[in-house]
């Protein structure tokens, strides 16, 4: 999804290969031999790896197009300290319910209100963190906002993102998930609950044979 969403923002053209769950194809394996998963972005047929690198690569060589990072040095580590810890943070709990799932929701509850705090401070008032526009931080957090979405109704309605308690980032991420770049990017939240149910019965399986 944020290789995606860079690209729309950028208005360039490019090819969307879909790997399917449960197997990793020859493409796959020779692209990314290290980690050997998804997402693989192929450019004048040389792969680069990693969401967030795919980002600033697709940011550095499209440069004409709308700048997806802060162009003040101190603005952009910001930024790249706040994407990392969204996925050190946030991105760990797309695979729900292995252990203990009530702490897992109490740790994410204090992730969002961290964020919601950078939200107020590096947003200044303005509709993203990136500003006017759509940014790194914006990209890197709005691509889990279909797995938080689930975990709220696979979780029997438990509030991850609050209108009490983190008003700005719901506002936020109605207006990230209606922008032109966002929206048919994004799965719906149905497929997202479906997909995790697979987890979790692919997890529950490979404990019950060990």
């Amino acid at each position: 999804m944020r290789s995606r969403i860079a690209f729309n923002i950028k208005s360039v053209e490019y090819e969307f290969l879909e790997e399917k769950f449960g197997s990793k194809s020859e493409l796959l394996l020779k692209s990314n031999p290290v980690h050997k998963k998804i997402p693989v972005l192929l450019h004048n047929d040389k792969p680069i790896c990693e969401s967030n690198i795919i980002v600033e690569y697709i940011d550095e060589v499209w440069s004409a197009g709308p700048s997806i990072l802060p162009s003040d040095a101190h603005d952009r580590a910001v930024a790249r300290f706040w994407a990392a810890y969204v996925d050190e943070k946030v991105r760990s709990f797309r695979q729900p319910f292995r252990n203990e799932p009530t702490i897992k929701v109490l740790g994410l509850k204090e992730g969002m209100a961290l964020l919601e705090g950078a939200y107020e401070e590096i947003s200044k008032g303005k509709d993203f963190f990136g500003g006017e526009k759509i940014g790194f931080i914006d990209i890197a957090f709005g691509s889990m906002l279909a797995w938080l979405r689930a975990l709220q109704v696979m979780l029997g309605g438990v509030k991850l993102l609050d209108e009490e308690k983190t008003p700005g980032l719901c506002k936020w991420a109605d207006k990230f998930s209606a922008d032109p770049a966002v929206k048919d990017v994004l799965p719906e939240t149905d497929k997202i609950i479906e997909f995790a149910k697979l987890l979790v019965a692919k997890n529950k399986a490979a404990a019950a044979s060990s």
